[in-house]
């Protein structure tokens, strides 16, 4: 029996254009000799539905829309879906997390998931109720192992700290399972597709049995969905991969896969997956823009090209996700912008292509100057007139960004946001915070990776130091340390949740700390007021991050 996994790219919340991808896929595998299709987690509704999940309209036109695909599709194959299922009980959460066997022209049976996430940008048990665990589904001389997403993220022998009590796949093998099937939507972040593949692999080779993994492809929100999906045999060898970060399928002989002992008469695939995490970077940098415009439904954006590294690259992803011409670079120059900085600007625009528009900013500075000087009087000049400026330019991008119709792209890293090294009301204005989960060190190695074959962002702009130019000489080493030690406390505070005494165990300077944890701490009402960023990394300034604004901070610093 022939199995298609359809990695598909889904838009939540479209129910209908949902299951219309879901139909042409399966007639499309069921012309190439697919015998059943499965398609990823929630399917129907598109991952993660959040709060869309509260609506029993919406609940009620899912269960319609699921009914008639199943009925669109009454003389092809079955085809098992993603969805939601209602909890007949009263007591608990009203729903399940789910899959719908389709067969027939009906709903012939119904997997629930059993293990629902409540972490990082997971929060399942806001919504669902923990499913039964299913037998093993019978089908052709078969028994289907149905499990979905964070089903599989349990085993003992694999992690040294489980999050559950339960081992969904250690039941379905005792249970006789020939084979395990697992509908996910895993979201990317560096690093996890090896980890994602390692962990499979043990749990092949613990059970023996064949894995069937089905991922999505996209991007929802700050959420990029890297595809990847996989099949492995019983030694837990990968024999075969789909594309990563675009849509597609793969077509699995289950005569072949449950007879393989390790080494595969299945011919393994080219992966498809780029080796240099750079380059892993950049395609999900890529796909996520091109889905947050598309499906908030802009086809063009804007963004300032100061002559710095980090609009550089901003413009770099934009254009590769858009096309060079649905991509405005805007060049606002202050008295304090450099010659160099506009021949930057200027140049990278002519090497991507992009069109660019010159609006000086000296004539808007000089009345807010006037405008403000009687109040001012006597004081002297500081981070207020800076500040101004760039709120300046943050008024003038909205405005174009307003008057066409152009999605306005911020180009702030992870690091700035982080210690708010960033203006509220201005450089933090817009739509989309593509690079808002890069550290600017990884800003460097993305630039000089674009810059492998041909030089598209000057050189100049990857040699110059980095300045915010909003006064004279500065340069970003005059308010915050070098960035390859910032950058060092913030991964091991942020995303390994080191306090202060641990960074200085580890030989960080004890002031240098001290300083960083608090411009840390103190930056957290920006952050709230940030635009949504796409998450790249595990812990991201997004829906995973949930720090209090008004607090304190005994015992980290």
């Amino acid at each position: 029996m022939k199995v298609a996994l359809l990695q598909l790219n889904y838009t939540v919340g479209d129910l209908s254009g949902n299951a219309e991808r879901i139909r042409q896929a399966v007639q499309e595998v069921a012309a190439a000799g697919a015998e059943l299709a499965v398609t990823s987690e929630l399917a129907l509704l598109g991952y993660p539905p959040r709060d869309l999940l509260l609506y029993p309209a919406l609940i009620l036109k899912a269960d319609q829309i699921l009914d008639r695909l199943a009925k669109d599709l009454a003389g092809s194959i079955p085809v098992v879906v993603g969805s939601v299922l209602p909890n007949p009980i009263p007591a608990g959460r009203p729903l399940y997390n789910a899959a719908a066997w389709l067969e027939q022209g009906q709903i012939r049976h119904w997997f629930q998931k059993s293990l629902l996430p409540t972490y990082d940008v997971f929060d399942e048990d806001r919504y669902f109720e923990p499913g039964s665990q299913s037998q093993p589904f019978p089908y052709r001389g078969y028994r289907l192992g149905f499990t979905i997403c964070e089903d599989v993220w349990n085993d003992r022998d694999f992690w040294q700290h489980r999050r559950y009590h339960r081992d969904p796949v250690e039941q379905m093998a005792q249970s006789g399972a020939d084979l395990l099937i697992n509908l996910s939507a895993s979201p990317f972040s560096l690093g996890k597709q090896k980890l994602r593949v390692e962990m499979l692999g043990s749990l092949a080779r613990k059970h023996a049995l064949p894995i069937l993994y089905v991922n999505q492809v996209g991007g929802n929100d700050d959420l990029i969905f890297d595809g990847a999906s996989c099949a492995l045999d019983r030694s837990g060898q990968v024999v075969a991969q789909a594309a990563a970060f675009q849509p597609d399928h793969l077509i699995l002989d289950l005569a072949e896969l449950t007879q393989s002992q390790g080494s595969p008469s299945i011919a393994a695939m080219p992966t498809g997956w780029p080796v240099e995490p750079e380059a892993q970077l950049y395609e999900a940098l890529v796909l996520g823009t091109r889905d947050y415009v598309s499906k908030c439904g802009f086809q063009s954006v804007l963004l300032g090209l100061s002559g710095g590294i980090d609009s550089a690259v901003t413009a770099v992803i934009a254009a590769a996700a858009l096309g060079p011409e649905q991509v405005l670079g805007v060049l606002m120059p202050s008295p304090y912008s450099s010659p160099g900085s506009l021949e930057d600007a200027y140049q990278l625009a002519e090497n991507l292509g992009i069109p660019t528009l010159k609006l000086p900013i000296q004539s808007v500075m000089d009345s807010y100057r006037d405008l403000l000087a009687e109040t001012f009087a006597g004081l002297p000049p500081d981070i207020t007139e800076e500040n101004l400026q760039s709120r300046i330019r943050g008024t003038i991008l909205m405005a174009l960004s307003n008057k066409f119709r152009r999605l306005l792209l911020t180009t702030g890293n992870k690091s700035e946001l982080a210690v708010g090294y960033c203006t509220i009301y201005g450089d933090m204005s817009g739509g989309l915070a593509v690079i808002s989960d890069v550290p600017k060190t990884w800003v460097y190695r993305l630039a000089h990776w674009i810059n492998r074959q041909q030089e598209r962002i000057p050189r100049s702009t990857l040699t110059k130091p980095p300045s915010a130019e909003l006064r004279p000489e500065q340069q970003d080493s005059d308010s915050l340390p070098p960035y390859e030690i910032l950058d060092g406390i913030l991964q091991r505070h942020i995303e390994q949740h080191q306090s202060g005494p641990e960074l200085v165990a580890q030989g960080y300077d004890p002031e240098t700390v001290q300083r960083v944890l608090r411009l840390v701490e103190i930056a957290e009402f920006k952050r709230h007021q940030a635009p949504p960023g796409l998450r790249i990394t595990d812990r991201a300034f997004g829906t995973g991050w949930r720090m209090p604004i008004a607090k304190r901070s005994e015992g980290i610093h």
